[in-house]
Formats: structure tokens, sequence, C-alpha cells
């Protein structure tokens, strides 16, 4: 597909963007930056800038091996169906580079500006909208063993596993749109408060929902036999 090349592509500018950004600024960074950031957003541990550039770097390398992973992990999978992932996971894994480069770029130009240009509401936002694009494919995922909510009785069925994505898919894709907005209008503290609650119920919701299924189903297999 044309959107794969141009993902394929575009994908390894948008991992380097960090550097290049690091290396226009380098020297109007001062000796000692902020590496660490409290829920108040308050800079708590400074570092040298070659340690800012070591962390970068980390991100950088990570971002590529995530999407080299994703794009590729099918090709490992022995679930049957697993092939037919290729583009959605692909796609997964451009955004994941995406919201980690803007991530390492926030580092970046926090070491310029302080507390003032780090804010916990606008990454857990950012989380958050990662969490929708995540969502959006879930339903179409086809059953393998390394995305997804790889649970025993997910991967045992096939209908499991469909109607458990089908569920999160939407919760995910609610709740991270929700989150989105919502973190972006409250406090540090209340925001992070409320992300890991709505974390977890769009989480444990699928997983209890899925349970049942597997539950039913194997009282009627009872039943039956």
């Amino acid at each position: 597909m044309i959107m794969n090349r141009i993902l394929n592509k575009i994908v390894w500018l948008i991992i380097l963007i960090p550097l290049a950004y690091l290396g226009i600024i380098w020297k109007k960074l001062q000796e000692k930056v902020p590496m660490h950031f409290g829920v108040n957003g308050e800079p708590d541990r400074f570092g040298d800038k070659t340690e800012l550039l070591t962390a970068v770097c980390i991100i950088c390398v990570a971002s590529g091996l995530i999407f080299l992973l994703l794009k590729n992990i099918y090709r490992i999978d022995p679930k049957r169906y697993a092939a037919e992932n290729k583009d959605r996971l692909l796609r997964i894994g451009f955004a994941v580079t995406v919201f980690m480069s803007a991530i390492s770029c926030m580092m970046i130009y926090s070491g310029i500006k302080g507390a003032s240009a780090f804010n916990v509401s606008i990454i857990l936002s950012s989380v958050g909208l990662l969490f929708a694009i995540i969502g959006n494919y879930l339903p179409n995922l086809k059953p393998n063993y390394f995305a997804g909510l790889r649970l025993p009785w997910t991967l045992e069925n096939p209908d499991n596993w469909k109607r458990t994505h089908a569920l999160a898919g939407k919760l995910w894709f609610v709740g991270g749109l929700a989150l989105a907005v919502i973190c972006l209008l409250l406090p540090g503290k209340i925001a992070l408060i409320t992300f890991f609650s709505v974390m977890m119920i769009i989480t444990i919701i699928p997983c209890v929902y899925s349970f049942n299924i597997y539950k039913n189903r194997k009282k009627k297999n009872e039943i039956n036999n």
C-alpha cells in the first residue's frame, strides 16, 4: 500500500527529529539541565547536558527498534492469521514512534526553558491520544501472541478474541480521547490520578468481559457433554 510505503520512509525522519533539534539548540543549553520532573512539573534532578544527549539517543534507538519489531513481528508469530496484522501493527508502531519523538523534543525544550516548558498534563493527554489511536485498530487485530489482550482464553478462542477486542477498542478509543481532553484541563496531580483511574477501568473491563465469555462457554460445553 502507498500509505505504508510513505510511513516506512518518513518514520526514520521522525525518529531523527529530536537529535536534529538537540544539535540546533546545543549551544543554547547550559551545562546543567533539568533531567527529571515531579508531578507538579518542577525539576527535581539536574544533569550534564551530555546526559540529555544520551537520553535522547536511547529514546531514538528504542523508537527505531519498537517500530521494526511491530513492523516485522508477524514473521515470527505462529498464529494462523498473524500476517493479517502487518499493516495495523506498522501503523501502531508509527504512532508510538511519533509519541516517543514528541516526548524527546519536550525533554529538550525543557532543557532550555526549565519547569515552564514541562507540563505533566500535556504528557498524560498525549498518552491518552496514543491509546485512542491504538484502540481504533484493536477491533480489527487478528489473534496473535504479541499484540492486544493476550489472555489465555482470548488466545484459545477466536470468537472470544474478536468480541473482547471489539469492546476494548471502543473503550480505549473513547477513554483515550476523554483523557486527551480532560487531562489538559486538570492540574498535574489530579490529572495523574484521573489518568490511572481511567486506564485501570478501560483495561480491567475487557479482561473481565473476556473471562465471562470463557466461563459461559465452558458451562455450555459441560451441559452439552
